[in-house]
């Protein structure tokens, strides 16, 4: 039986392949970093439970794959999210340069995401090819949350999905009726009431793409 939850959320995590998607949710989900591993096949799967105000937020987090070959699988996982982690990798200025591309697609496939920007490997500043203030500069620009994180050293991993779902919740309680948010499912004493229809199977893997 699953564990009880008031709130399911679902995310997904997209950006460049390498920046560190599949290590993000290792180190959230696991608690622990794995550097090497194969490239992310299409989608994996994470989920962990929160509290927000002492209510149990269930985090649904979908991993997807940055290769081109698997944008047509990725534009479908932004069905019924509720956020998305937008990542990039400081030291490899290429991968900022196409968060414009990434935003416009994610802003395209779901209305009313709540986005959260995520510059990663801060732990290899020494490398670094984007500073800390474009980063902010482009969150602020296109309305974002940001945060630099490094999964290796699991730092502002776990502000990065906190703060992102305290803006969630933050909408539910000012809104009448949680059916008008995208990707929020509200549990009662009867099975989960899915408030999109989005089914799904929790599975898991590895990837550090």
């Amino acid at each position: 039986m699953s564990a009880k939850y008031n709130y399911l959320f679902k995310f997904v995590v997209v950006g460049d392949t390498g920046v560190g998607k599949s290590c993000i949710l290792l180190q959230y989900t696991d608690h622990r970093f794995q550097p090497v591993h194969e490239l992310t096949i299409g989608v994996e799967f994470g989920a962990r439970t929160i509290k927000i105000n002492s209510e149990t937020i269930k985090l649904q987090i979908w991993d997807t794959a940055g290769q081109e070959s698997f944008r047509s699988i990725t534009r479908s996982y932004y069905r019924g999210a509720a956020g998305t982690l937008l990542v990039y990798d400081i030291t490899r200025k290429e991968t900022f340069d196409h968060l414009k591309a990434w935003l416009e697609e994610a802003r395209e496939h779901s209305e009313n995401l709540e986005i959260m920007l995520i510059g990663n490997k801060k732990d290899l500043k020494h490398r670094r090819e984007v500073s800390y203030e474009q980063g902010e500069k482009f969150a602020r620009e296109n309305n974002l949350q940001f945060l630099e994180t490094s999964a290796k050293e699991n730092e502002n991993i776990e502000e990065a999905f906190l703060q992102i779902s305290k803006k969630i919740y933050e909408k539910i309680q000012n809104r009448s009726n949680e059916k008008d948010i995208t990707g929020v499912s509200k549990r009662t004493q009867t099975p989960t009431r899915k408030i999109d229809d989005e089914s799904y199977q929790e599975t898991s893997g590895g990837g550090c793409c």
